[in-house]
Order: structure tokens, then sequence, then C-alpha cells
């Protein structure tokens, strides 16, 4: 069948222009009047019929129209009773029925598809941007943990600023560390809250080899913060 009154597809489902269907019934009430009175059958905005603004060719002045569902417009023609209403609403019974064939209902599924394909390939892409820019600080700051997340009783103390004797006697005092029968400095398994790592150690020119005990980030912030409130 021919177009008799254009169908938008652009939406999830067609929709008519209200004033070119008035139009084409060739109502002889003006629009403004006509289209509140077809309301009154019970149409809701939002379901049935959606507002829009646009600007009149003529005039260009900002015109209301509404773009009307199908089974909206098909009742509408039933309505006037009329020749042209009759063929326009056999227009709109043909719309709604190719608009349900499998295969168009298939065509859809498949659009809609592509289209979170598509929105998925965006989101990935930008997380690619994202990640490309953020893993040259990403590198860096592993770099600069790696080389400076651990540091021993004599670096400690040397950045808090006291006597590495005094550091490690403190330490002994509060029960976070003890010397075994070796003289090595061990962590109370109780107190070693993140605040220590125990590391194997080699020496590469006597060929030592052992394990030490080394602070944390954690540790030195929390040894400088009781070191602080104490006086030693």
């Amino acid at each position: 069948m021919n177009e008799l009154i254009k169908v938008n597809y652009s939406t999830e489902e067609p929709t008519v222009s209200a004033r070119e269907l008035h139009k084409f019934l060739e109502i002889a009430t003006e629009f403004r009047h006509w289209f509140p009175r077809m309301c009154e059958y019970g149409f809701k905005e939002g379901i049935d019929y959606t507002p829009v603004i646009f600007d009149h060719p003529q005039n260009h002045q900002p015109t209301r129209d509404y773009c009307l569902t199908i089974p909206m417009a098909k009742e509408i023609c039933m309505i006037q009773r009329t020749e042209k209403g009759k063929m326009a609403r056999q227009y709109f019974l043909s719309i709604e029925k190719a608009w349900n064939t499998p295969e168009m209902v298939m065509s859809r599924a498949l659009k809609m598809a592509e289209n979170q394909i598509q929105s998925l390939k965006l989101v990935n892409s930008r997380l690619n941007v994202e990640n490309e820019i953020m893993r040259p600080k990403a590198e860096y700051f592993d770099e600069l943990v790696d080389r400076n997340l651990l540091t021993n009783f004599r670096d400690t103390a040397k950045e808090l600023k006291i006597k590495e004797k005094d550091f490690i006697g403190f330490l002994i005092d509060k029960k976070y560390i003890y010397r075994d029968k070796k003289g090595k400095i061990k962590p109370y398994a109780d107190k070693n809250n993140g605040l220590f790592e125990i590391k194997e150690a080699k020496n590469e020119k006597t060929g030592w080899a052992g394990t030490q005990t080394l602070i944390t980030p954690k540790g030195r912030e929390t040894f400088r913060l009781l070191i602080k409130g104490a006086v030693i």
C-alpha cells in the first residue's frame, strides 16, 4: 500500500503526526480544538501520544504537535466515520501487521543487539584509552613501591630523626620486637599487623644469607606517631 501518511520508525514503535492525520482526514474543526476533543476518548499522554514542538515552515513559530501510536491513530480514524477515516484505518492496519511480522521482530532484535554491541565497544575503547593514560603512572608507582616500600631499622630511625639504638630500644620496650638467641631482631606475632615483613636477604660480597626484619610504610607511620607522643 502506498504511503498515505508519513510513519516515523525512529522511535521504539512507529508513530504518526497528529497534524498530518488531521490534514489527511480533512477535519473541518481547527487542530487546536480537535485534538483535545479526541483525547476525551481516553487516550493518555506518554502512553498513546507524546507532545512535540517544531518550527512551523510558514511562520517559523514554535508549533505544538503530537506523535501518535498506530493504535491511537487507528482508533481516531474509526471515530471519524468517514471514507477517509476508513482508508487511513486500513493503512494503519497494514503498518501494524508489517511491524509485527517475524521478520520485522527479528530485524528489530538484531538492531537492538547491534546497538548494545556498539555501546560495549565504545565503553571498552574508553577503558583502553584510560588504561593507556594510567599505565605510565602505575608503572612509576610500582617501581617506587618496589624501591621504597620496606626500610631497615637504621634507615627508618634516620627518617624518624632518632638514633638507631634508641629506636630499637623503644620498640623492644613497647613489645613490638625482640632479639632471638642469635641476637637477630624479630617482631612479636601479636604486634605484627602489617608493621613488619621478614625477607630473605643476601650479601653478595660476603656470601652471607639469612632473613632480615624490615619495616613497612604502615609501620613507619605507626612508630612516627608513637614516638611523637613519647619522650625518648
